[in-house]
């Protein structure tokens, strides 16, 4: 197996790379999230990567960083899953928001990602649990995580985005209930 790869970035194509090695070009795809951090053509590059022997193809994947290829791993062992769902997933949302939204069981989240649906975000969600790290946000309990949830929704709802609406809650206090921590977040996003 190619775990990974070092070498002169000479092509970007998304969400492809072509990567020489000691004169070997490497086709890799990659999420948007690596292919966002990449320096520019003709820069020295490392990357984390996973190979996938196929019948038809031996294809590369790269990740800016190892936590990456382990939620890719995670994800592509998942029934329905492949690799294309697994690197659009990655694409559309960080690491640590993907692990939130597995904590707080928000399927709403995951079907913003192009590609995926009711049934398959159900499942991701069923699949991960317990496997992407520790449960963030635990601090609170159970009710802590129902109204935070319940705020990031009714954010999401309003049209902020995942980013903007999870930003917004980061400075929000402990035991707010869902209309107080409403109005603590708009008044966080209006200040932005």
């Amino acid at each position: 197996m190619i775990g990974r790869i070092s070498g002169i970035l000479l092509e970007k194509n998304p969400p492809q790379l072509l990567i020489d090695c000691n004169g070997v070009g490497y086709e890799v795809d990659v999420p948007m999230s690596t292919y966002y951090d990449l320096p520019a053509l003709g820069a020295q590059v490392t990357l984390f990567t996973h190979q996938a022997i196929r019948e038809d193809a031996h294809l590369l994947f790269g990740f800016g960083n190892a936590a990456e290829r382990a939620v890719f791993r995670q994800l592509i062992k998942i029934t329905g899953v492949g690799a294309r769902t697994a690197l659009s997933i990655l694409s559309g949302m960080t690491v640590n928001d993907l692990a939130q939204a597995v904590t707080l069981q928000e399927a709403g989240r995951l079907m913003k990602v192009p590609g995926i649906g009711k049934k398959t975000a159900e499942r991701l969600l069923l699949e991960l649990k317990g496997k992407l790290g520790a449960d963030l946000g635990s601090v609170g309990g159970v009710v802590q995580h129902d109204a935070k949830s319940d705020i990031l929704n009714a954010l999401l709802a309003l049209g902020y985005s995942d980013k903007e609406a999870t930003a917004a809650l980061r400075n929000m206090p402990a035991g707010s209930t869902v209309s107080d921590g409403i109005k603590f977040a708009l008044k966080a996003l209006s200040k932005g």
